[in-house]
């Protein structure tokens, strides 16, 4: 005698129903906060390679700083290196090893600034040292969630000076570049972040 087949009742699949509901939501949770973590590893990650890019141009720049001053697109005699607010322009030099791997004829010398807007740190650079009337800079930014860029300059006395050139340098005298430079930026999320740097042609 054969039995008859017997199914589920209502009340186990309504039971094997909530049950697969509860694992379904506990597995797309874990999901979820796993593909959140990797997202927020990624952005991490991209942030400190921008920073590490930033800081690397950066001291590269000013290891090359050299004693070439310059001459503006309104004919303007600028000294080789200027640090101070200007309210756009915050640093301003004149560096050595512009690299020309296509043999274009112009100088290796460039004329390279940075400045700080809207927490965006910019680099720019001019195509001529000694600028013609309108031209314009190539300008690039570099990093992102900058609160300050502070500069501070050791004079040929060992003093530390926060513009240059030295505002008690006496009229008429040329300015020495200083014996070392110190940058820092603080930024939002790494905090603050030093070089210090001797300059090569500097503390005469």
């Amino acid at each position: 005698m054969t039995r008859p087949a017997r199914g589920f009742t209502l009340l186990e699949l309504l039971i094997a129903l909530a049950i697969f509901a509860v694992l379904s939501a506990l597995a797309y949770g874990g999901l979820n906060q796993l593909l959140a973590s990797a997202d927020h590893t990624r952005q991490a990650n991209r942030q400190l390679r921008d920073l590490q890019l930033a800081v690397s141009i950066l001291t590269q720049d000013l290891a090359q700083i050299t004693a070439r001053p310059i001459r503006d697109e309104y004919g303007t005699r600028h000294a080789a290196l200027e640090v101070g607010d200007d309210g756009i322009t915050l640093l301003r030099f004149t560096r050595r090893g512009w690299r020309n791997p296509t043999g274009l004829r112009r100088s290796t010398l460039q004329r390279v600034a940075y400045r700080l807007e809207d927490g965006t740190l910019y680099r720019r650079y001019w195509h001529h040292l000694d600028r013609a009337p309108g031209e314009q800079p190539v300008e690039l930014p570099l990093l992102g969630g900058v609160h300050a860029l502070r500069v501070r300059l050791r004079d040929g006395n060992g003093r530390w000076q926060e513009t240059w050139p030295p505002l008690d340098l006496p009229p008429g005298t040329k300015a020495a570049l200083p014996r070392a430079i110190e940058v820092t930026l603080d930024t939002e999320r790494w905090g603050e972040i030093t070089r210090r740097l001797a300059l090569v042609e500097g503390g005469q």
